[in-house]
Formats: structure tokens, C-alpha cells, sequence
């Protein structure tokens, strides 16, 4: 049994390749990153890669070429920039059984440098230039075992502002093409990387309070289809340093075959009911009521006055005092999930107490509870409750033995 909710998209894409695989067990969580999400991504992806390129440092560059008709020419190009880097198209796919391919094409970097030239041993020249780098395409291929990126310098044009600097352009371009090859290539793979020391910080393993933490492994590779990814995550509880298995195991379950939102993720009732086995086993699923909890316009208070309507020896035994409830389950509840249903039956005990003048506790009776409760679930949350209360058995504490139970119904 399971329940299913649409989420705004988040890093799913790069854990692809960061979570630690669990094999041999069924998932408590299933997710699904759609192609939709993967376009929200890419958006994020480009900009990234973007501010990458605008760091590219190319170094100088020196050389000797026979330009004729003046002859040998040595020349030097510095302090070369990046001043303009545009990405106008790009476009983020699925390979199915293999990965995702994102793809840049007609992309342009602009620079500005210096130049300097000697030829015919005395003479010497030297200006600026601006170089524009145009139909660049990249492309990345994300393997779910295996990295392949290819990356292609198709076109460069150099402006200058010398007749001569324009006679070896060709060998200007071809050293600059070069040496941009070398720089853009591990450039984009760095931006590709740099969620990994952030993403790695997300361990397998988080802590969600101080009784509790989760374990997300995947269970499976990833199913990668032609419209969205498929990420089978382990999704159970643990109690903190102390990996106990509960009395029941996860039962094979699967996402409704939609690709409409960004984002699917699916919660089975054994991840929830794994959180219920843990801070039962700690003792957390117990609460103190007091007076100042209920509000201040309520006519029942939490006091021996007002509890002696019901139960008269109160107000015989313990007069005039203010009371604390203890609300603790005795079993651990339990979670089931239907089509557009989620129960919880629980079982527990509310004791009562009388706060005495010197603020110790003395009881005064025990109520013994089973309940159950049922949400109907529709699209993005819960639109309707139910509670059913079964029996409540009251035990009195200090009572006179003529005194008899109490006893509450629905």
C-alpha cells in the first residue's frame, strides 16, 4: 500500500549519481524526475555552466610563422579575456536505459587581447584584437555507470586593427582554437561536478531529531525511460546509531504512470510505519497536557472541579487542584495506506494527575484507549478527517472500594 504526492523539483538529478546503491530489498519511497523537472534543471544547469566559461584564463601565446611576403613573423598574444559568453540554445534529454544528454549548440564567447609581432629582425608592431568564438556545441552525456562529454570549437573569427596582424590571422586561430579546446572541455564537466562536494555532504543517512534518522539509499539502479527517471529509494527509520529492523518488511509497490508535474514521490506505509516502530521503541510518543495548553475561552479547565462532574470522588479527594494529563501509546500504531485513505489506529493510555500544592504528581485514574483515525487524501493533501474513539475504560486511583469504574463510550 502506498500514497503518492507531487513535489517542486529539487537535486534528484545529480543524486543520480552520488546515492549509494542497497540492492536486494523493496523501497519504502519511490521518486520520478520527469523531463519537465529536467528542463527546470537545465535552466539551473546553464547559468552554471555559463559563469564556468567566463572564467576560462587563456594563457599567452608565442610563435613563429612564415607570412609571405614579409617572411618569418614573431608574434605574442597576452593578457587575453573573456568579455561576453552567450548560450542561446540548449536542450536536456533522456536516453532510455542509459542516462541524460544535455546538449548546447550555437553558443559564442567574445575576448579582447594584445598582440605583438617582429619580422624582418628590427621591425616591431603591436595593437589589440578581439576574437569571437562562434557555433560553439557541447555536449554531455550522463551515464548512470559511465561519463562521456565531447565538446567542438566549429568556427572562430578574429577582428583586428592591423593589416598585418590580418595576414596570419589562420595560424592565430588555430593556436586560439586549440587553446580554448583545452579549456572550455574541463570547465564544463567542473560545473557539471560542483554540486558533488555539496551533494556528498548529503549522506545516505540523516538525522531528523535527536531519537530518529533516515537512510535513503536506492535499492536499485535507476529506471530512465524516454519521459522522466525512476529512483527507488530505501526510505526507512532508524534509531540513532542503532540499526534495529522492525517486525515487518516493505511490500513492492510502483508510481501511477504519470509524467504531467516535474516531480512524483511515493511513500509506502512501511517508511512511515518504521518511524512509528522507532520512536515508539524511544519512548517519544508520549505527551504531557496541562491547563495552559487548552485555550483561554474553554469553560473546562484541566482541574479537579471540572473533572469532578464526572467522576464526583475527585472533588472528595483531591479538592481544588490542578490536574496533568499523560498521553502515551502502549503499542506501536500503525499506518495504512489506501486509494486516497491513510489510517492510523493507535493504542495507548491517558493517565490523569493531581498537581499537589508542592508540585508533585499524585494519579487519580487511568483512561485505556484504542482510536483510529482516517484522512481522505485528494491530490495535494488532506481534505477531510474522521475519529473514531473505541471504548475508553476508566480505572480510578485512591477510590473507595464502592466507588465504580468509569466508563466512557464513542
Amino acid at each position: 500500500t502506498e500514497i503518492f504526492y507531487r513535489m517542486s523539483p529539487c537535486c534528484w538529478l545529480a543524486l543520480v549519481a552520488l546515492i549509494p546503491v542497497t540492492l536486494g530489498t523493496n523501497p519504502g519511497v519511490e521518486v520520478r524526475l520527469t523531463q519537465t523537472g529536467l528542463d527546470y534543471g537545465r535552466q539551473l544547469g546553464i547559468a552554471a555552466i555559463q559563469q564556468k566559461l567566463k572564467s576560462i584564463k587563456i594563457p599567452d601565446i608565442s610563435g613563429t610563422q612564415h607570412v609571405s611576403p614579409i617572411g618569418k613573423v614573431q608574434y605574442t598574444l597576452s593578457n587575453m579575456q573573456i568579455v561576453k559568453v552567450g548560450l542561446p540554445q540548449s536542450a536536456v534529454g533522456l536516453v532510455p536505459g542509459t542516462g541524460i544528454t544535455l546538449s548546447i549548440n550555437n553558443a559564442f564567447i567574445s575576448l579582447h587581447g594584445n598582440w605583438r609581432v617582429k619580422y624582418l629582425k628590427i621591425i616591431k608592431d603591436s595593437g589589440s584584437f578581439d576574437l569571437n568564438v562562434n557555433g560553439l556545441t557541447i555536449s554531455i552525456t550522463i551515464f548512470v555507470k559511465l561519463d562521456a562529454r565531447e565538446t567542438f570549437l566549429t568556427h572562430v573569427t578574429v577582428v583586428c586593427y592591423s593589416w598585418l596582424y590580418n595576414l596570419f590571422t589562420k595560424f592565430i586561430e588555430k593556436a586560439l582554437r586549440s587553446a580554448l579546446q583545452k579549456q572550455i572541455c574541463p570547465l564544463v564537466v567542473d560545473a557539471v561536478s560542483d554540486l558533488n562536494p555539496y551533494l556528498k555532504t548529503l549522506n545516505v543517512e540523516a538525522q531528523v531529531d535527536k531519537y530518529a534518522e533516515i537512510e535513503y539509499s536506492m535499492v536499485s539502479s535507476p529506471t530512465v525511460s524516454k519521459s522522466s527517471i525512476d529512483l527507488s529509494l530505501k526510505g526507512e527509520f532508524y534509531s540513532i546509531g542503532k540499526h534495529q529492523e522492525p517486525p515487518f518488511s516493505p511490500i513492492a509497490f510502483s508510481l501511477p504512470p504519470q509524467v504531467n508535474n516535474m516531480l512524483y514521490m511515493g511513500m509506502s506505509a512501511f517508511t512511515a510505519n518504521s518511524a512509528a516502530f522507532v520512536y515508539d521503541k524511544a519512548g517519544a510518543l508520549s505527551l504531557y497536557v496541562t491547563d495552559d495548553m487548552i485555550p483561554q475561552s474553554s469553560p473546562l479547565r484541566l482541574n479537579t472541579k471540572t473533572f469532578g462532574a464526572f467522576i464526583p470522588q475527585l472533588t472528595k479527594l483531591f479538592p481544588g487542584l490542578m490536574m496533568k494529563l499523560l498521553v502515551k501509546t502502549v503499542k506501536t500504531p500503525i499506518v495504512t495506506f489506501k486509494p486516497n485513505n491513510v489510517t492510523i489506529q493507535a493504542t495507548g493510555t491517558v493517565t490523569a494527575y493531581a498537581i499537589q500544592p508542592n508540585a508533585t504528581l499524585s494519579p487519580l485514574f487511568v483512561l485505556n484507549l484504542v482510536c483510529g483515525k482516517d484522512a481522505m487524501m485528494k491530490n495535494y493533501g488532506v481534505v477531510r478527517k474522521k475519529k473514531n474513539l473505541k471504548l475508553f475504560k476508566c480505572h480510578l486511583h485512591r477510590r473507595p472500594a464502592s466507588a465504580p469504574n468509569c466508563l466512557l463510550v464513542k
